[in-house]
């Protein structure tokens, strides 16, 4: 089992930049692949980004291609989001996820283990 937390969020002007932060419970942080997801007021929850065990595996949503990266620190059990040139549209809350399986998935149900959360407000 995994604990996540997350960090970072907070309110920035379009154009700026953000870096969320998860920082994961347990000695076995390699084994699971990790994931970034939103959700906006009003609208379900999307994915954002993935990174696999190794880091090698990176998939992105396309409406933040470009703009966002995704990273991951086994010695440290941390998964960062750096996020560059935000838009009105990236206001949400963003969540950590955590999944055992050898699949980057792109989609929420696989996740067994969430954060709680952090809100990050993009004003124009």
């Amino acid at each position: 089992q995994v604990q996540l937390v997350e960090s970072g969020g907070g309110t920035v002007q379009a154009g700026g930049s953000l870096r969320l932060s998860c920082a994961a419970s347990g000695r076995t942080f390699n084994n699971y692949i990790m994931a970034w997801f939103r959700q906006a007021p009003g609208k379900e929850r999307e994915f954002v980004a993935a990174i696999g065990r190794s880091g090698r595996s990176t998939p992105y949503a396309d409406s933040v291609k470009g703009r966002f990266t995704i990273s991951r620190d086994n010695a440290k059990n941390t998964v960062a989001l750096q996020m560059n040139s935000l838009k009105s549209e990236d206001t949400a809350v963003y969540y950590c996820a955590a999944d055992q399986s050898l699949v980057t998935h792109t989609t929420d149900y696989p996740y067994d283990y969430w954060g709680q959360g952090t809100q990050v407000t993009v004003s124009s």
